[in-house]
């Protein structure tokens, strides 16, 4: 009887306004649902300086919390965040989460992509062969492995990763980072959403993570509309009020301006 009790009064918080305190007061009944998809060496904490910008703009956004143990584990996780979501999607994919948003986006529900400074590969290609014919990007030559898991050290992460936030902050990213199993990224994707749903791609020119010519030719290849920022890695950190007005573009919903989010943090 006492656990019955206690579950109806979660169920019944889980529904009050209250403990939706994150869901903006005004949501845009137009709006599709953004799910932010992180890349590696990274949690869905990489989106806190986005979501409020789209949810001021009445865009419901949720950032999902892959494991990084393999592709399929997660897209299947991913693909759990599409199904629970009401009405349409927006996949937004940083870094490795690009071959995630590759993967899954063919779903009827997503009607459009955006890449962040992300891979993109073609059906039967892998993540780690779209970068063998351009040059190596310095932090990919400081990576660790520890029990088949890839790593940053502190110094990369301030130096290679996250070089324009505010130290303390690149600390932050470097204790909470997520390390991806390194045979991930051989594993091929047998979709490609780009071919089939509208794609934007955001292009980090300070990257020292993934090549910006990689990201230039990835963003022609899949003919997406292609948006420059000065920036390291994680510009949705950085840079985040570009980032969501290139969002909300993907979304359809006219974004705010000037956009009133500065760099750093």
């Amino acid at each position: 009887m006492i656990r019955k009790t206690m579950l109806a009064a979660l169920v019944a918080t889980a529904l009050t306004p209250a403990a939706a305190g994150s869901r903006p007061v005004h949501v845009n009944p137009a709006a599709p649902t953004v799910i932010l998809v992180h890349g590696a060496f990274a949690d869905g904490s990489s989106w806190n300086k986005v979501i409020p910008l789209l949810e001021a703009r009445g865009v419901p956004a949720l950032a999902v919390q892959n494991p990084l143990t393999s592709l399929q584990d997660d897209v299947a996780t991913t693909r759990r965040a599409i199904a629970a979501a009401p009405g349409k999607v927006v996949l937004v994919g940083h870094s490795w989460g690009g071959t995630v948003i590759t993967e899954v986006g063919n779903d009827d529900k997503v009607v459009a992509l955006v890449y962040v400074s992300a891979f993109a590969p073609d059906v039967g290609e892998n993540s780690a062969q779209q970068g063998e014919h351009y040059p190596t990007a310095p932090g990919l030559k400081r990576l660790q492995e520890r029990d088949g898991f890839l790593w940053l050290p502190a110094e990369a992460v301030a130096e290679d990763f996250a070089q324009d936030l505010k130290p303390a902050t690149a600390r932050l990213l470097y204790s909470t980072q997520g390390p991806l199993k390194a045979s991930a990224l051989s594993e091929p994707v047998t979709r490609a959403a780009w071919k089939h749903k509208p794609s934007w791609y955001v292009l980090n020119r300070e990257d020292r993570m993934l090549a910006p010519q990689l990201q230039s030719a990835t963003a022609q290849r899949i003919g997406a509309r292609l948006h420059s920022v000065p920036a390291s890695h994680v510009s949705m950190l950085s840079h985040p009020g570009e980032v969501a007005d290139i969002i909300l573009d993907a979304a359809g919903v006219k974004s705010a301006a000037p956009s009133s989010a500065k760099a750093g943090g």
